[in-house]
């Protein structure tokens, strides 16, 4: 009876403990946690949609999957891949307002940095930026993380003056990397764990623009076990060929469907 009434009382403690903690973003649990931030990453999930970015050769590829909740909505009003201006694409996951707020920042400081220096933003500079800004959102009491996490693509210039493919993730807690492929959302985990496979030994290197869009699509259809049409995707792509980043109409996604198809 004592145990029982110990671990009844151990366990509110626990519960009255953590509540202590996860109402504000700024401090830390005894175990070094911060409950906000964890519950931004799981807003990430909370739409139930996973996006994939793939850097190929000379290309750079976002998806993800295109879901309208009613039959009322005009579908191509619904999507959640975006340009932040001609050369710089992205795709949103997780709270689509919060993922709004983001963008606009991101067009601004893109907008900003054209202004002040005569030239287009690296796509580099605009994920520290970002990463920067949303760091500086966990240490304010009066604030609140994005529930969002935004993967960029761009071609970006190098030492040299070609241009090369970069690919990157910003998260809520402002981390960011770059990444030769890399997943978002629901289905993260076993997405990566998919393009990770597809990785070894530097495939994706030299992989072309037609196998990056295709590696993209199949891995959505591999985590989700779907077999997807293509109004129930979207897809943004950037090559070296004119460096300007687009979308894919469904025509071409639908000939991509069916190249994966034959291919299996």
């Amino acid at each position: 009876g004592n145990r029982i009434l110990r671990s009844h009382v151990f366990g509110l403690t626990m519960s009255h403990s953590r509540s202590q903690y996860d109402r504000y973003i700024s401090i830390f649990s005894p175990e070094g946690r911060l409950y906000q931030i964890e519950y931004a990453f799981k807003a990430i999930k909370s739409p139930a949609l996973t996006s994939v970015g793939v850097r190929g050769a000379n290309c750079a590829v976002v998806a993800t999957q295109r879901k309208v909740p009613d039959k009322l909505l005009r579908p191509e009003t619904i999507t959640h891949i975006f340009p932040i201006n001609k050369f710089i694409g992205c795709v949103i996951t997780g709270r689509i307002a919060d993922g709004k707020a983001l963008l606009y920042t991101a067009r601004q400081e893109a907008s900003e940095f054209w202004n002040k220096y005569g030239y287009d933003v690296p796509v580099s500079y605009l994920a520290r930026r970002l990463a920067d800004l949303s760091q500086v959102d966990t240490q304010h009491l009066g604030s609140r993380t994005l529930g969002v996490g935004i993967i960029l693509v761009s071609m970006e210039e190098m030492d040299d003056g070609t241009f090369a493919p970069r690919l990157f993730k910003v998260d809520p807690a402002g981390a960011y990397a770059g990444w030769f492929a890399t997943a978002m959302g629901q289905k993260e985990t076993e997405a990566n764990n998919y393009l990770e496979k597809k990785q070894r030994g530097g495939k994706l290197d030299n992989s072309s623009t037609e196998d990056s869009i295709m590696l993209a699509i199949a891995t959505l259809q591999s985590v989700l076990a779907t077999d997807f049409k293509a109004p129930e995707l979207e897809v943004g792509v950037v090559t070296g060929d004119n460096r300007q980043f687009r979308m894919l109409t469904e025509a071409e996604i639908d000939r991509f469907l069916t190249s994966i198809a034959e291919k299996d």
